[in-house]
């Protein structure tokens, strides 16, 4: 049976801690403010971040530099016969695509994984990759697989406002202006492809109402399963976690069977959505029957 290891991006939101703990590897993402470089978790903290995007900086993400990709694989295979390779999705960064070009040169031994997800989602991935790698799936069937069941998956957003949405040119300032002034919450949807608009409400608590009653569609319309077959998620943006917590608990009302874990969003979505944003992921589990 071959050694298979596990590589992802800090785009998925497991430190290098807890990647640590997991055994697998992650590569930071690159963020330039104002003009320097950082690399997340390793010389920029969510503090960090959150702390100079409140102060205006300028604030990109970047692909990991090719040489880093490579070294990364190049060191792993002198320990595994293989490598299962999970970046973010390829419709919110080039970065997948790099890879599955690099892996052209690794003769099958790299798998890149193109299965469209982003923050907790894509962490759920990378779970389930373990999971199927301890019951001896090979790399390729564990990389069929996950993009097989790539659409398995929702994220739910709610944000406290649109400026950097403005900012980045996503919104028109009219509307961003508009919606200050309403007072309105957008919602906005990650289902596989991208970040699109989903719906609107003038408050949080219908906002979050909103959210919940998206994801039961969602397992009924789209996943044709019930909450046992789910893992459900709450994940926010900044530093304060109390709205989080809040709405696990109503969350947990609804489906009390289900865990509900809460995580934050990677920095790479914050750039786009600020400070104060909650949102609800829901991924259909992985069932080894199907792989």
């Amino acid at each position: 049976m071959a050694k298979t290891a596990v590589v992802t991006d800090s785009n998925s939101g497991i430190t290098q801690a807890e990647a640590e703990k997991l055994g697998i590897t992650v590569i930071p993402m690159p963020f330039t403010i104002n003009g320097e470089n950082y690399f997340e978790d390793i010389t920029l903290t969510q503090e960090q971040f959150y702390s100079r995007l409140e102060e205006g900086s300028q604030i990109g993400t970047s692909q990991p530099a090719i040489s880093d990709v490579t070294d990364t694989w190049n060191r792993l295979l002198e320990e595994y016969d293989e490598i299962v390779h999970i970046p973010m999705s390829s419709s919110l960064s080039g970065s997948c695509q790099t890879a599955i070009m690099l892996s052209d040169d690794y003769n099958g031994k790299v798998h890149v994984v193109n299965n469209q997800r982003i923050s907790v989602t894509q962490k759920q991935s990378v779970l389930d990759s373990l999971e199927m790698i301890s019951n001896g799936i090979s790399g390729e069937r564990i990389k069929n697989y996950l993009e097989k069941t790539k659409f398995d998956s929702s994220i739910y957003i709610t944000l406290e406002t649109l400026k950097y949405l403005k900012k980045g040119g996503r919104v028109t300032p009219s509307a961003a202006a508009l919606a200050s002034l309403l007072k309105i919450k957008p919602i906005l949807q990650i289902q596989g492809e991208k970040l699109d608009s989903f719906s609107k409400a003038r408050t949080k608590k219908l906002a979050k109402k909103i959210m919940i009653n998206a994801v039961l569609s969602d397992m009924k319309e789209r996943f044709n399963c019930g909450d046992e077959s789910v893992w459900l998620h709450v994940a926010y943006s900044g530093m304060d976690t109390a709205e989080a917590v809040e709405f696990k608990k109503e969350i947990q009302e609804i489906f009390p069977l289900q865990p509900v874990t809460i995580n934050p969003l990677s920095l790479s979505i914050a750039c786009h959505i600020g400070s104060g944003a909650l949102a609800i992921t829901c991924t259909k589990k992985l069932n080894l029957n199907d792989v």
